[in-house]
């Protein structure tokens, strides 16, 4: 195997080969690395590449391997963290340039958990401003870019993670997603992005400001890979507000589940916000025509998410505020929204009224199984597109980009962006599945099925080769 086509193993697959001693951590590592250094200047998916310790790291993992056979599933694995998450000893920049010099003495949960199933962590990826943006450009730093074409960007806020799993920079990443963080740089890049159902993956130990509408999840290039990852980094931490039990079997075990008969509702429109480009319904309609000649019951139905629009807005620009940087160290569009946040009253009832629709929403799942929707309403924007727009244009600009996204946010469902094709630009097409109260393996299922029927894994941007 050469070293590109080791670069673009799934992770899982990379794992084996390790415990097999084909390659060791060492190998993998120095390709990976070696990747970086050439690739990243143009690419931009990298804040912080953490070259030394990953050497040591798998260094030390490399000799481990000559003295034991029990090994975590992902030993030797190369992974990025998103700047938005704690790892000790590493800068921790949040997409602001002012926090150059920010360096936790604290590892976040998930970080934990990456590091008890085996990873090495290789660097930090970028992202937007404190996340609030849905591309990843933030000032005083290289605009991330869409390895299939460096014009268009990656999305964000996990635009980094998506690109470095695109373009062969990472064998998987870590992301967030808290209005489509992870879905949306997931269908940009071509890659698999899952939003976990509330509860399943901890905040600690820093805690939730945001009624429980950000969670972080896994970015993989196949669905296998990304329900592993699910896999580790779910379950409780001591004091989470909220948990939810784990999944018997596994995530992964529910990529092997065949046939199921599912109830799936689809649409192409997002109800206030209007239709998705015929880009983005190209994606539903090929993916519906798929499940009907699954056998699947599918209809064409969607709930209206008129009344989560306001209060989801006045809960999730609150995050602004709450991070507690300057505004004269903001970004233009974040310090707009923190001029507009209001007193805490306005934030709690906007919280219960956010909480109060959700339930409406996912009545609609009680008869229902999956809700398939596009990922964004229309296809990935050029780098600096939105840069001279004023910052009420560009926030109703993302809203009506990626509108389809936060309704799962705010209920709490769970929900997986998998890749299906390329658009009229050339750029990677996308869908995203909706999901019951907990179901992440219902979905997962599914997006296996779509994955075995429509295989992506084989196709790699010109530019990472």
């Amino acid at each position: 195997m050469n070293e590109i086509d080791l670069a673009f193993t799934p992770a899982l697959k990379l794992a084996q080969l390790i415990r097999l001693r084909v390659v060791s951590p060492l190998d993998v590592v120095e390709i990976y690395l070696e990747r970086i250094y050439r690739l990243n200047p143009q690419l931009g998916s990298y804040f912080t590449v953490t070259a030394d310790l990953a050497v040591a790291d798998a260094k030390a993992k490399t000799e481990l391997l000559t003295t034991t056979s029990e090994l975590p599933p992902f030993f030797g694995v190369p992974i990025s963290i998103k700047d938005l998450n704690a790892v000790a000893g590493i800068t921790c920049t949040y997409g602001n340039a002012a926090l150059l010099n920010h360096i936790p003495n604290y590892d976040d949960g998930v970080v934990i958990r990456i590091k008890q199933a085996g990873f090495t962590i290789i660097g930090k990826t970028a992202t937007s401003e404190l996340g609030s943006y849905p591309y990843s450009e933030p000032v005083g730093f290289p605009p991330a870019r869409n390895p299939w074409n460096l014009e268009y960007t990656p999305g964000g806020s996990s635009g980094g993670a998506a690109a470095s799993v695109a373009a062969g920079l990472s064998a998987i990443a870590q992301g967030s997603d808290g209005g489509g963080s992870i879905r949306g740089p997931a269908a940009c890049c071509g890659v698999v992005g899952i939003k976990p159902a509330r509860g399943r993956v901890t905040k600690a130990p820093v805690g939730d400001r945001l009624g429980g509408i950000a969670v972080n999840g896994p970015i993989a290039r196949t669905v296998a890979d990304a329900a592993a990852m699910l896999d580790v980094i779910s379950g409780y931490f001591t004091g989470d507000p909220y948990w939810l039990s784990d999944p018997q079997p596994s995530f992964f075990a529910a990529t092997q589940v065949k046939n199921l008969r599912l109830k799936i509702a689809f649409s192409t429109s997002v109800p206030p916000l209007g239709a998705a480009d015929k880009n983005c319904q190209q994606g539903v309609l090929q993916t519906v025509e798929l499940l009907e000649e699954f056998g699947h019951e599918v209809e064409e139905r969607c709930p209206d998410f008129s009344g989560l629009v306001e209060p989801f807005q006045i809960v999730w620009q609150s995050g602004v505020a709450a991070a507690g940087i300057p505004p004269e160290a903001l970004q233009p569009l974040n310090r707009w929204l923190l001029a507009r946040t209001g007193s805490l009253a306005e934030y709690l009832q906007a919280l219960a009224q956010m909480q109060i629709f959700s339930r409406s929403i996912v009545a609609f799942f009680d008869t229902v199984d999956v809700l398939v929707l596009p990922v964004y309403l229309h296809s990935p924007i050029r780098v600096g597109e939105w840069e001279n727009l004023s910052p009420e244009e560009t926030f109703q600009n993302i809203i009506n980009w990626v509108a389809p996204c936060p309704v799962a946010n705010a209920t709490g469902l769970p929900a997986i962006a998998i890749p299906v094709g390329f658009d009229s630009n050339g750029l990677p097409m996308s869908v995203q599945l909706v999901g019951k109260p907990a179901a992440e393996s219902t979905l997962i299922s599914l997006a296996a099925q779509l994955e075995t029927a429509n295989p992506w894994i084989q196709h790699r941007p010109v530019f990472a080769l």
